[in-house]
C-alpha cells in the first residue's frame, strides 16, 4: 500500500478502527430544536462513513449542563435523556457502513453568550470575561462545580446507552476545564485554584466521574490545547505537564491535541488554520505532548491530503490524523485514497467558509461542495440519467459553469463548455492572486481536471455569441457568464474617465500599482482586503476605506484576523465608516473625497491611484439575446428548484431548435463561489 500507516487498523481501548482517518469534533450547527440530531445531522455523518473514514467525533462543544447554552449555534444537547434515541440512530447509521462514532462533551463556562436560550448566568473560575463571545460570567461556586461534574458523568451514561463508541471530553478552546487550568482565567485561592495541581482538580474529577460511569472498556478521550499563545496563559511546557498528569491517572485512552488558545479573535484564527497559514502549523505541539505520554495522540489542524497524513504517522509525531475540513470538502476522501483515486478528491483549500459560517450561527457548508450537509436532496455521486441523451451548452468557465458542465456530463449528456479566457476559473483566478489566497486556485484545479477527465468538450479562448450557441442545436443552455466590476454606481468616482480603477484591474495586471493608493471597499468581503494586501506587498502605501463599521466586516471570524495581521504589518491605514463621494484630478494628482457616515464631514486624500471594490454587475447580454428564443423564456421554476425537484420544463420535447435556457451564479446577481456551485448542482442534477 502507498499509505500503510494511514490505512492500517488502530485500536483505542477495546475499539478497533478500520483506519487512522478521523473526522474530529466540530460544531455543525445542524441539530434540531432541543439540541437533537435529526435526519440532516445523521446523513452528514453517514456520508463520511460511506466514504470510508475510521472514526468520527461529532457534536463539537456538546454541553452536558442546561446552563451551558447551545441554542444559538444548534449544538447537540447531552444534558437530558431525550438525546439517547437520536444518538442511537446516528450510531446505527455509522456502524452499518463500518465506521465508529464518538461525541465531544463539554461545559462551555464563559465561552458563550448569555442572551440566548434560558438566558443563563455564565460561569467561569474567576469571573473573567471572554472577548470573542463577549462572555460575561459569574464566579463559579463549589456547589456548581460538584453539580457539573455529575452532569459530565450523566452525559457519558447517555452516550454509552445510545451505543456510541466513546466520548471525548473537551478541555480545549478555553472551555470550562481549561478555564480552570489556565492562570489567565483562574485566580482562585481555594482547592480549585493557585497551584497547578489545584487548577487541574476540576478536570481530574470530571474524568474520574466519567470513567466511573462508563467503566474500564469504554473509550474516553481528552481534547486539549498545546499552547495558549498568551504570555499570561498556558505555555507548551505546562500543557505537557498537564497531559502527563491526566494520562498518568489512567482515566483516558487517547488525547486530541490542538494548537492555540481561542479566547481572542487573533488566537481563534489559529484554531482552524486558514489557507494563509502553512500546512499542519501546530503538529509540533501534538508531537511534544506525545513525547511525554504513553497513550495515542490525535491531531487535526490543516492536514488535508494523504501524503501529509502518512508522513506524520510514519514519523511517529501522532497516531491518528484528523482530516475534518478535508472530509467536509469530500466525505468520500478515505475511500478514494484507498482505491487509488486521489486525483478525484475534492481537496480542501482552507477557505474556512465552513467554520466562518459556524461562528455566525449559520450551518456549516463547504465553499466548493454544495452537497455537504444537503445529502437528503443533493447527491455527492451523480447518477446517470434515465431519460434521453441531450446536448447541453454551458457558457462560462467559472465555478458555476464548471459545476454545470461536470454534473451534466456525469448525467450522460454531450456537453460543450465555452469560456472566453484561455483558462477556466473566472473570478477565482483573480482571488488567487491576492497574497495568502493562492490556494483558492485549488478549487478550479479540481474542476479543471474533472471536466477534462469526464470528456467535456471545452472551447477555451472563445467568446460565445448567441449565433454560436444556436449553431450547436442545443437542448439545454446554461449561462454562467458571471459579471463585471460595478464601477459606475457613483458618477463621481470617475471610472469612465480613468480617475479610478477596479480591484480586478489591479489583480489582473491591467493597471499597475501606484505609489500612494486609496482602496475603497464598499463590500467588506475578501476582495477589498485582498487587493489592499496585494498592493502593499508590492510596495504601495495603502489606505483602505469602507462605509462599514470595520475593514473586512463581512469576512468570517477565523479569516479576518489573518488579514488584520498582514495589513497592520504592512502599515496599511484602515479607515471605516466613510463613503467615497468623489474623485477628481488636481495638479497632476488624484483627490478622493471621503464622507463620514455619522457626521457627514468630508475629508480629502491626495493619492496617485484610487482602487474601487464595489462588487459586480451581471453579464447578461447573452441571456437577453436568447431569452425569447427559448421554450421557457429563461425562467427557472423557483418552487421546484428550492424543493430540489426537476424543472417542469424538462418534460417538454427538446431539439430541432427547441431549447431550454437557464442561468446560474453571478450572471443573475452577485452571490459567492458556494452560491454559484449550488445553483448549478441543484439545477443540473435532474437534466
Amino acid at each position: 500500500m502507498r499509505y500503510p500507516n494511514l490505512l492500517s487498523p488502530f485500536v483505542l481501548n477495546k475499539l478497533t478502527l478500520r483506519n487512522r482517518i478521523v473526522s474530529t469534533a466540530h460544531a455543525e450547527v445542524y441539530a434540531e430544536p432541543g439540541g437533537l440530531p435529526g435526519d440532516r445531522y445523521i446523513r452528514y455523518y453517514e456520508e463520511k462513513a460511506k466514504g470510508g473514514l475510521g472514526l468520527a467525533i461529532c457534536g463539537g462543544s456538546s454541553p452536558v449542563s442546561i446552563d451551558s447554552p447551545q441554542g444559538w449555534w444548534k449544538s447537540v444537547n447531552l444534558s437530558n435523556d431525550q438525546i439517547i434515541e437520536p444518538l442511537a440512530r446516528l450510531a446505527g447509521a455509522m456502524h452499518q457502513h463500518g465506521a465508529k462514532i464518538m461525541i465531544q462533551a463539554t461545559h462551555m463556562g464563559r465561552r458563550s453568550a448569555f442572551h440566548g436560550e434560558h438566558w443563563p448566568h455564565l460561569m467561569t473560575p474567576s469571573g473573567v470575561r471572554e472577548p470573542v463571545h463577549r462572555g460575561n460570567a459569574k464566579i463559579i461556586e463549589v456547589e456548581e462545580i460538584n453539580r457539573i461534574i455529575k452532569d459530565f458523568a450523566a452525559a457519558a451514561r447517555r452516550v454509552k446507552a445510545a451505543g456510541m463508541d466513546g466520548i471525548e471530553i473537551s478541555a480545549a478552546h478555553q472551555h470550562l476545564i481549561d478555564q480552570f487550568w489556565s492562570p489567565r482565567t483562574n485566580f482562585r485561592t481555594d482547592d480549585f485554584g493557585g497551584s497547578l495541581q489545584n487548577r487541574m482538580r476540576f478536570g481530574r474529577e470530571v474524568l474520574s466521574a466519567v470513567r466511573a460511569e462508563v467503566g474500564a472498556d469504554f473509550a474516553v478521550g481528552l481534547r486539549m490545547c498545546g499552547d495558549e499563545f498568551h504570555p499570561d496563559g498556558l505555555d507548551h511546557e505546562t500543557l505537557k505537564e498537564i497531559a502527563h498528569e491526566m494520562v498518568s491517572s489512567g482515566l483516558i485512552d487517547f488525547l486530541s491535541v490542538v494548537g492555540s488558545g481561542a479566547d481572542t479573535h487573533n488566537t481563534l484564527a489559529n484554531c482552524m488554520p486558514p489557507m494563509a497559514l502553512p500546512p499542519e502549523p501546530f503538529v509540533h505541539l501534538a508531537a511534544g505532548i506525545k513525547a511525554v505520554v504513553n497513550i495515542p495522540v490525535m491531531h487535526a489542524q490543516s492536514i488535508r491530503d494523504a501524503g501529509q497524513a502518512e508522513r506524520l504517522l510514519e514519523s511517529g509525531m501522532i497516531d491518528l490524523v484528523g482530516m475534518t475540513r478535508a472530509q467536509i470538502a469530500d466525505p468520500h476522501m478515505a475511500m478514494k485514497i484507498r482505491d487509488g483515486r486521489e486525483d478525484e478528491i475534492k481537496q480542501c483549500v482552507g477557505a474556512n467558509y465552513c467554520i466562518d459560517r459556524q461562528y455566525n450561527g449559520l450551518d456549516v457548508l463547504c465553499v466548493q461542495n454544495a452537497a455537504t450537509s444537503r445529502e437528503a436532496t443533493m447527491p455527492h455521486v451523480i447518477a446517470k440519467s434515465g431519460g434521453p441523451k441531450r446536448k447541453v451548452v454551458v457558457v462560462g468557465g467559472g465555478p458555476g459553469g464548471l459545476e454545470a458542465a461536470r454534473v451534466a456530463r456525469l448525467r450522460g449528456h454531450d456537453v460543450v463548455l465555452f469560456e472566453r479566457e484561455s483558462t477556466v476559473g473566472g473570478q477565482v483566478n483573480l482571488a488567487a492572486k491576492a497574497p495568502q489566497r493562492e490556494q483558492m486556485a485549488g478549487i478550479i484545479r479540481w474542476f479543471d481536471m474533472e471536466t477534462t477527465r469526464l470528456g467535456v468538450e471545452r472551447r477555451l479562448g472563445v467568446e460565445a455569441t448567441d449565433a454560436m450557441i444556436l449553431a450547436e442545436n442545443p437542448d439545454i443552455v446554461v449561462l454562467a457568464t458571471g459579471g463585471a466590476s460595478h464601477m459606475g454606481q457613483v458618477a463621481g468616482w470617475g471610472a469612465a474617465s480613468g480617475l479610478s480603477v477596479s480591484a480586478w484591474d489591479i489583480l489582473s495586471g491591467r493597471a499597475a500599482p501606484a505609489q500612494n493608493v486609496l482602496v475603497y471597499d464598499s463590500m467588506s468581503t475578501h476582495a477589498g482586503a485582498g487587493v489592499a494586501d496585494f498592493l502593499a506587498t508590492r510596495g504601495s502605501r495603502v489606505e483602505i476605506a469602507t462605509p462599514d463599521v470595520k475593514i473586512a466586516d463581512d469576512v468570517g471570524g477565523t479569516t479576518f484576523p489573518i488579514f488584520y495581521r498582514r495589513l497592520y504589518a504592512l502599515d496599511v491605514v484602515m479607515t471605516p465608516n466613510v463613503w467615497l463621494d468623489e474623485v477628481y484630478r488636481e495638479d497632476g494628482r488624484l483627490v478622493a473625497v471621503l464622507r463620514n457616515e455619522y457626521t457627514e464631514v468630508q475629508e480629502e486624500r491626495v493619492v496617485d491611484q484610487v482602487v474601487i471594490e464595489n462588487g459586480i454587475l451581471p453579464n447578461d447580454q447573452l441571456y437577453w439575446a436568447l431569452k425569447e428564443k427559448s421554450l421557457n423564456h429563461g425562467q427557472t421554476d423557483m418552487e421546484t428548484l428550492f424543493a430540489a425537484a426537476p424543472q417542469p420544463s424538462l418534460s417538454q420535447p427538446l431539439g430541432g431548435g427547441r431549447f431550454l435556457l437557464f442561468r446560474v451564479g453571478d450572471c443573475i446577481s452577485q452571490h459567492n463561489i458556494h452560491g454559484a456551485i449550488y445553483d448549478a448542482l441543484r439545477l443540473c442534477k435532474d437534466f
